[in-house]
């Protein structure tokens, strides 16, 4: 085995893009949870914005269009599951994981025509001089700039969250939808927007396995990344800065397992194949312990139905 091939400074870059999807997912769902809803439907959302966005980046050439049109995609299907939850009044579990298997089996039928075909490359941004500075040019600013839009939304949420009457509104919906719903907040337009930017969110994390991660279309290429972001916000305790160390702690384990690959050490796929599974018990058996939930400091309101006039 020759680890002296694996580079640090590449490691670390390579990274960052590997945990971009992952984070864009994750970011909007916290602020989805943080509205007291469950969505288990990211990785549908995540699929069909991967097609969405490779279908219009290939139609127009134009990656940024195809990135548009992903968040559109992924907020139209989330608004299937807002429709379910908060005006049918749906369960939000069985809601969520009939979206997901909707999603998968959405795209692979729109993605029939696209397979073999290479998108429109995206670039990355430049930064003049600091891209040549020596280790820092090659980590910091040699990125496409879906890299440095989930770092900015990641510092925007948490500011949002914490310093903004709309932030407060949110997480005292989330929290308790009852007193929400007696101070005069409209508890059902708060988790439907909430719900819409999940999706929004969800859905350029897909376009961004499709057009910058693996230029490519290929059906299920999401391969778990939703539910690896589901479990994210949940062992994050709901915290956007966790969300942020958690995407790059697992951005920076798929990179080291290829590059150990690479350098003669075998290890099973079997064990990544397996592991959105795993994730997926392990997110529910928490969802489904209060005990757990309050030392997780989970919102107050998850999953759970608000039944009052909205």
């Amino acid at each position: 085995m020759d680890f002296g091939s694996i580079n640090p400074v590449v490691l670390i870059a390579s990274l960052m893009v590997a945990a971009t999807p992952i984070l864009l997912a994750a970011i909007g769902e916290l602020v989805v949870e943080k509205a007291g809803v469950l969505n288990l439907g990211v990785e549908g959302m995540m699929i069909v914005g991967a097609v969405a966005g490779f279908a219009a980046a290939v139609t127009t050439g134009s990656p940024i269009l195809g990135m548009l049109a992903a968040i559109v995609a992924g907020a139209a299907v989330s608004l299937i599951f807002a429709l379910l939850t908060q005006v049918l009044m749906a369960n939000q579990v069985a809601s969520g994981l009939a979206l997901t298997l909707f999603g998968l089996g959405f795209s692979a039928l729109l993605g029939q025509s696209y397979v073999g075909i290479v998108p429109p490359r995206t670039e990355k941004l430049n930064f003049g001089f600091l891209s040549d500075l020596p280790v820092v040019g090659r980590i910091l600013f040699g990125h496409d700039i879906l890299v440095y839009v989930s770092l900015f939304l990641v510092a925007a949420i948490w500011y949002w969250l914490n310093y903004t009457r709309g932030g407060r509104v949110l997480r005292a919906v989330g929290e308790n939808h009852d007193s929400a719903h007696a101070l005069g907040y409209k508890v059902k337009r708060v988790r439907i927007l909430a719900i819409l930017f999940g999706g929004a969110c969800a859905g350029l994390g897909g376009a961004y396995l499709s057009l910058v991660r693996v230029p490519q279309w290929t059906e299920g290429m999401t391969a778990g990344a939703g539910w690896i972001a589901l479990a994210l916000v949940v062992f994050a305790s709901w915290k956007p800065w966790r969300v942020l160390a958690g995407a790059y702690l697992f951005g920076g384990i798929m990179v080291l397992q290829l590059n150990l690959q690479a350098a003669g050490y075998r290890i099973p796929v079997e064990y990544l194949a397996m592991s959105p599974y795993i994730i997926t018990i392990l997110v529910l058996v928490v969802m489904s312990s209060n005990r757990t939930r309050r030392t997780l400091a989970a919102p107050g309101s998850l999953g759970r139905s608000f039944h009052a006039a909205g």
